[in-house]
């Protein structure tokens, strides 16, 4: 499995998933650990960063624990295949633990004053 966190230069998950700076792609074992990271660049070319989906769905990522984030780029993740749990804040890597845990779940909460019309 893969998980996809946005985040900002302090490494820590954004509040707002349009204004990422990079992702970290975390590859969980069949043991539920992190086996290894890789930190990707956001995507600028869309204020939504929506545009990022299918790059993270090539590289096999499945879900996305992002902070805030609009209903567009919700919908474009989920046609990518890339499950979405918003709500998420503070370290990745407690966040994973937590989730892999089965003690994170969807706020759903979506930003509706981020929405990107295409």
């Amino acid at each position: 499995m893969k998980i996809a966190v946005p985040i900002t230069k302090n490494m820590l998950i954004d509040e707002h998933f349009g204004h990422c700076e990079a992702y970290n792609i975390y590859t969980i074992s069949a043991a539920n650990e992190i086996e290894s990271v890789q930190t990707i660049d956001a995507n600028q070319d869309c204020g939504c960063k929506s545009g990022i989906a299918v790059t993270l769905a090539e590289r096999g990522v499945s879900l996305m624990l992002a902070g805030g984030i609009g209903g567009g780029a919700v919908n474009v993740l989920n046609s990518a295949g890339i499950k979405v749990v918003r709500g998420c804040e503070g370290d990745p890597i407690i966040l994973i633990k937590k989730y892999l845990a089965g003690q994170i779940v969807d706020s759903g909460i979506t930003c509706e004053h981020h929405e990107h019309h295409e």
